[in-house]
Order: C-alpha cells, then sequence, then structure tokens
C-alpha cells in the first residue's frame, strides 16, 4: 500500500489576512486543474527539505499527494478530498528581502505576478498571505502540473 501524503487548501482567507473570511477559490480552482480555466497550478508551503523528500516518494510511485480541503472549521471539520496526484513537481522559493525578489531554484525572478496568480492569489494577496512565515527559510513551490518557472 502507498503512503499517502495530505495537503490541505484554504476554502477562505485566514484571520491574519486583510481578506479575512472571504473565499480563496482555491478549491475551485483546483477542480479545474487540467483545464484551460485553471488558475492555480501551485501551492507554496514552509519547509522545502520536508516537500522535497516527499516530491522524490510521489515522483517514484511509492506515495501520493491527497488534495483535501475542510469542509468546515479547520482543525475541526471533515476533509474532502479534491484530488490524487501521482506526480507532482517541486522547485526551492527563497525571497531576498521579504518579497523585493523571488529566488526560485537560485535563480531571481522578475515576475513576482506569474508566481502570485500562479499560487492562485493576486500579488498584494499573496505577500499579505505570507508576512506571518519565517521568510529567511527556503520554501517549496509545489506543482500540480507539468509546469515549472524556467530559467
Amino acid at each position: 500500500m502507498k503512503k499517502t501524503y495530505v495537503l490541505t487548501v484554504s476554502q477562505n482567507f485566514p484571520k491574519t489576512h486583510k481578506r479575512a473570511g472571504e473565499s480563496t477559490g482555491f478549491v475551485e480552482n483546483i477542480t479545474k486543474l487540467f483545464s484551460a480555466e485553471n488558475t492555480k497550478i501551485h501551492t507554496i508551503r514552509s519547509n522545502y527539505e520536508l516537500w522535497d523528500k516527499r516530491a522524490k516518494q510521489i515522483n517514484a510511485g511509492n506515495a501520493v499527494l491527497s488534495i483535501r480541503y475542510w469542509s468546515g472549521k479547520p482543525y475541526n471539520s471533515k476533509q474532502v478530498e479534491i484530488a490524487v496526484l501521482k506526480k507532482i513537481g517541486i522547485q526551492r522559493i527563497e525571497f531576498d528581502c521579504p518579497f523585493c525578489d523571488y529566488v526560485i531554484d537560485g535563480h531571481y525572478l522578475d515576475f513576482k505576478e506569474s508566481v502570485a496568480r500562479n499560487d492562485g492569489l493576486s500579488v498584494s494577496d499573496f505577500e499579505e498571505w505570507f508576512k506571518k512565515y519565517d521568510l529567511s527559510k527556503p520554501m517549496a513551490v509545489i506543482h500540480f502540473t507539468e509546469f515549472r518557472y524556467p530559467f
């Protein structure tokens, strides 16, 4: 039996966000994952090393990624599965001074809007979302499709 890694996405912006309680659209966009309408093709998570290890296990066929959302209050309601992925991509993202530049796999990117949009957010919502994270540590861009940031 394969190991299952669970990745939950938020239906609403968190309490710490200026748009707290409003819909993120993440669930709807992931359900359109492989259609032309898709606007969320990756997610960004802390702990790059952990996600890199998991991606290797998933891509080797030893695990799967179950993408889910909370049916109600996070951590106090049932999880609903949106998709199960047998292959994912991973890239390392770092922030050179909080949100000055995005550095992916060691390369500076000049397309912040693409990174935010591909994560399902506007640049301002993206930066607001991640302001509570320790941006001095590398994070993981977990790709749901074949797309990767080019260099």
